[in-house]
């Protein structure tokens, strides 16, 4: 085959800079020069592949053979016995066979029937628990907590591995890893930024994200190849909400259905440019441009929020798209995939379920145990308290005193102490309550928390 001056010139430009730099003219313009410069009818040489989407390049990190996310036979048996020691409870395996109901010293406990560590929490800290056992004598570093649980996490530290250091907003100190160290990515997962880090250098990665978490980046992958802004419902500063949006090109998060009636008020109305941009100026892409940006979208959430309020704005997203493009066009504009993880909603389903029972039940609380950072337990948490019935979220066991107070974490986020139980020295009155813990907290946290009721009541009654 023989080439011209000029479809050598054009092959050169299409090569050094890919077709995607051109103007759709100078595109068509070039490839027309090269097929017409050929001096035979063989075919044209293959257009310059795209570059890699950031899923893809995420797959080929995964292929290397020191990305593990698979675990470590090796030593599995022995990290399952230690598990079953740290984290499991009687108690609550008693509660879970009697219909979910004990009574003990005074107290009548309610468990819901849907609690405590979820499927790919338990994964995740064996995996964790997996790779220090299976890389003795390296050091192990963590880029975050693993789940947002105190007790899981300080078993890490004295199991020491090296929490990576926050240095402020998105910021972190990954200055202590060496070649030859061991990286784990909780949970939540890591961005696409630490990914690309950990895989430029000479250190072992166990991945440990939770598969309802690589579900949603896939569905962020899909909005991008669509062209869609991704409308992710979630707190932009949560460790899992960093991990997703760093999968975006163009993206705004919103925390509540506030926010996201902002959004639809925007997408219909249009409004104050400057004022949108910088009350979300957190939680947008770089360049976001409403103007544009919000013509169409895709749905999105980080998994553990409140999964009738993601609906809800999901409804929400569908009827501004309708009421401004008409509803046969509407279709075009908006899109949504079922993001949800299944253990966050079953567990808001069954605390639900106790409320809607509390009368029923005669239950004097509801007690909500999980770390004080953890997402989904704080949803627990708005269940009972947004139906008006008293309720306590704390992390662990000590913040139930001796001196019948509580110590606990409001919807406001603020940690206070009160009065705990309310006519705890009538000994003629059974305790009645309810318990939940969230997708990341042992049963054993449970167990303790509930024997300090126990105890204080009946050291109280006369």
């Amino acid at each position: 085959m023989k080439f011209t001056t000029a479809s050598v010139v054009a092959i050169a430009a299409l090569v050094s800079t890919g077709c995607h730099a051109f103007t759709p003219s100078a595109q068509t313009s070039a490839r027309r020069a090269v097929h017409l410069s050929m001096s035979t009818t063989e075919a044209a040489p293959t257009e310059p592949k795209k570059n890699p989407t950031k899923k893809e390049k995420r797959l080929q990190y995964m292929k290397e053979d020191t990305f593990h996310r698979r675990g470590f036979k090796a030593v599995r048996e022995d990290v399952e016995n230690a598990m079953d020691e740290q984290f499991k409870s009687e108690l609550v395996d008693e509660l879970r066979t009697n219909d979910f109901v004990v009574q003990k010293d005074g107290v009548k406990v309610h468990l819901a029937k849907d609690y405590g560590f979820c499927w790919g929490v338990e994964r995740s800290i064996a995996l964790a628990y997996e790779a220090v056992e299976h890389f003795p004598g390296k050091t192990v570093h963590i880029t975050n907590e693993l789940i947002h649980n105190p007790e899981v996490n300080d078993k890490l530290h004295d199991m020491d591995v090296q929490f990576i250091e926050k240095l402020g907003e998105g910021e972190k100190d990954f200055s202590k890893v060496k070649d030859g160290d061991v990286v784990i990515l909780p949970a939540f997962g890591a961005s696409f930024e630490e990914m690309t880090m950990m895989n430029d250098k000479n250190v072992d990665v166990v991945d440990t994200t939770c598969p309802w978490v690589s579900k949603v980046w896939n569905t962020v992958d899909q909005h991008q190849r669509k062209g869609l802004t991704s409308v992710i419902h979630g707190k932009y500063a949560h460790e899992e909400t960093v991990a997703t949006v760093s999968f975006c090109d163009d993206y705004i998060c919103v925390k509540d259905m506030k926010e996201a009636e902002m959004v639809s008020d925007y997408i219909i109305n249009g409004g104050d440019k400057a004022a949108f941009l910088e009350y979300f100026k957190n939680a947008i892409s770089e360049g976001f441009d409403p103007d544009t940006m919000l013509d169409k979208v895709g749905l999105a959430n980080q998994t553990t929020m409140y999964k009738k309020e993601t609906r809800a704005i999901g409804q929400l997203m569908q009827k501004s798209m309708m009421k401004k493009f008409g509803p046969v066009d509407a279709k075009d504009h908006y899109a949504e995939f079922d993001t949800i993880c299944d253990a966050t909603q079953e567990r808001q389903d069954a605390i639900h379920e106790l409320v809607e029972n509390v009368d029923e039940l005669g239950l004097d609380f509801i007690l909500v145990v999980g770390g004080w950072d953890s997402s989904n337990t704080a949803h627990l948490l708005e269940i009972p308290q947004k139906a008006g019935v008293r309720s306590f979220h704390i992390d662990k066991s000590e913040c139930i005193g001796a001196d019948n107070t509580i110590t606990h974490r409001n919807m406001a986020g603020e940690i206070v102490t009160e009065k705990f139980i309310l006519d705890i020295e009538d000994a003629d009155k059974e305790l009645v309550m309810g318990v939940t813990s969230g997708a990341s907290t042992p049963d054993k946290s449970v167990q303790d928390s509930l024997s300090s009721i126990f105890l204080l009541k009946k050291m109280s009654t006369p």
